[in-house]
């Protein structure tokens, strides 16, 4: 990492989105903001992922983040809400891939490992950890804001240790990095 940088946390849903922001500087971690974007109000499908494009980019754009954690859909029995919630992570994934910042996917029980120790940790042991860690005085109600955070200081946990999640950084990279799968 930099000597700064900005790390943007998402966890991605269709009825709440949450997000947290961390900066690091010379090895050390300072909270930035934490937020809910809310999506109930919305009853189309396809304008909660324009919200949630839309969101993302206005995050982008005020706080310039210099990379992106997201947590990745988790496999659950409802293949409906799987699809939906894939696509909020893809419409959040792509509007930072416009801003061309490195994104890194965590599955859940990683970042929970990463916070607590405990990859099976319940959402309010995560908010816990992260409000001590932070001196939060306040958590949120819905706990999707500190999910976010929570995606953001696993990253930083795991900067400069070999990948073993999925890990994006543009276009041009998956190009130069496959070039039979675009080659003609």
């Amino acid at each position: 990492m930099a000597n700064e940088t900005v790390i943007l946390g998402i966890d991605p849903g269709t009825t709440i989105m949450g997000f947290g922001l961390i900066r690091v500087q010379k090895g050390t971690m300072e909270f930035l903001h934490m937020h809910e974007l809310h999506l109930h109000k919305f009853s189309n499908h396809y304008l909660k992922l324009q919200k949630i494009f839309e969101r993302t980019l206005d995050i982008i754009e005020s706080y310039h983040p210099d990379e992106v954690a997201i947590e990745a859909p988790f496999f659950g029995k409802n293949v409906q809400s799987m699809l939906k919630l894939g696509r909020a992570q893809g419409v959040a994934m792509a509007a930072a891939l416009t801003r061309n910042l490195p994104i890194v996917e965590y599955t859940p029980k990683k970042i929970k490992m990463a916070i607590t120790g405990n990859g099976n940790a319940s959402k309010e042991q995560v908010a816990k950890m992260l409000q001590g860690q932070f001196k939060i005085k306040e958590l949120p109600k819905n706990l999707d804001a500190t999910d976010g955070l929570a995606a953001a200081v696993c990253h930083f946990y795991n900067a400069g240790k070999p990948q073993v999640e999925k890990s994006y950084s543009g276009w041009s990279a998956f190009v130069a990095q496959n070039p039979k799968k675009v080659g003609g």
